[in-house]
């Protein structure tokens, strides 16, 4: 195999880059840099109750930055935080059947977890870090544009934890 050539069998259809996730202490000091100093865009946030961080998004240089932060002690971030410190957490990639890819991604020999295929509008699967390249590539399905605001939250609502995700919406609490 010469290097830029798929591997035999390989046929993975991406649609998009579709963001990076940073992992930050506090999301207000991530927002002075990213959209006060950098001229970001605030998109939408809000908590993600059952995993217990707080995420915002925003347009940077035509691109989307995730900034999340650990809100409850039980919060898988808080691991990461401490193992790695802030900094780069995922990338994510659209594909048009998250299924198909993971099966394709498996069968050439790249360890897939965490799939989470129950909400039609948003369906994902990770390819782990130490098939990576030690990245964490997300793969995601979804039937929305999510470089529009989801809802009508602002980016003060969000810091301050009054806004959460209900399915693929945000809700002002």
């Amino acid at each position: 195999m010469t290097s830029g050539a798929p591997a035999p069998g390989a046929n993975m259809k991406i649609l998009s880059f579709d963001h990076v996730g940073i992992v930050v202490r506090s999301l207000p000091d991530a927002v002075r840099l990213y959209i006060d100093v950098l001229g970001g865009e605030f998109v939408h946030g809000a908590d993600d109750d059952d995993r217990g961080m707080r995420t915002i998004q925003l347009m940077l240089g035509g691109r989307r930055l995730e900034l999340l932060t650990p809100v409850t002690p039980e919060c898988h971030l808080h691991h990461f935080l401490d193992r790695f410190g802030e900094g780069f957490h995922h990338m994510t990639l659209l594909v048009p059947d998250v299924e198909q890819a993971a099966a394709e991604l498996t069968g050439l020999g790249y360890e897939v977890v965490d799939p989470n295929l129950t909400d039609p509008e948003w369906r994902e699967v990770y390819i782990r870090p130490r098939s990576g390249f030690g990245t964490l590539i997300q793969l995601a399905e979804t039937v929305h544009d999510w470089n529009r605001p989801r809802g009508t939250e602002t980016l003060e609502d969000v810091l301050a934890g009054r806004v959460h995700w209900d399915g693929q919406r945000t809700v002002v609490r």
